[in-house]
């Protein structure tokens, strides 16, 4: 019974939380200031789930996380319950922006992940030293496939020296190597 009531409240609390987090945000129209209520907790998205020796891998290295689909979804999943993926979402846009071919699109993106993750005041800003600021921001001048790479070498180094080893002593990871 008291385990029940446990869940229930801690389900709660995540809930309030998230709410809390919405609210903060400043929103950039009036839709964005309805609450959604979430009714259960957001999952991995449906993707075969690694062997133990796999995801025992993901403590040591960010890459091999990043490279399966199942540890990427529970990586993302663990930033968000702490209001911290901006900066695996910018380095996912940066991922996504190298595919780009044609130029006019290339721009057209570039432009998108400038004002969402690097611009002073985006709505998802990235924590990037000035240098790394105005070098991305030179590269933009004529975008090309390594418009970011600084950037996202950055914001990958800071993942794997701070996020990642949050990850790994968090409930999400060590729930899945049990």
């Amino acid at each position: 019974m008291i385990s029940i009531d446990w869940e229930i409240n801690v389900g709660r609390a995540k809930e309030i939380k998230i709410k809390l987090g919405i609210l903060l945000q400043k929103p950039e129209s009036a839709g964005d200031l309805v609450i959604p209520y979430n009714e259960k907790a957001e999952k991995p998205a449906k993707t075969q789930k690694p062997s133990l020796d796999k995801a025992l891998q993901w403590r040591d290295s960010l890459d091999k996380l990043l490279q399966n689909n199942y540890g990427l979804a529970s990586f993302k999943s663990f930033l968000k319950s702490e209001f911290s993926e901006e900066n695996l979402e910018f380095w996912m846009a940066c991922e996504d922006y190298k595919k780009i071919k044609s130029p006019v699109k290339m721009a057209e993106k570039a432009k998108k992940i400038y004002e969402e993750f690097i611009q002073a005041e985006a709505p998802k800003e990235v924590n990037i030293d000035h240098f790394t600021k105005d070098i991305t921001v030179k590269n933009l001048e004529e975008p090309s496939p390594s418009s970011f790479d600084v950037a996202q070498k950055r914001i990958h180094a800071l993942m794997e020296k701070d996020s990642l080893p949050r990850f790994v002593r968090s409930g999400f990871y060590q729930e899945f190597i049990k």
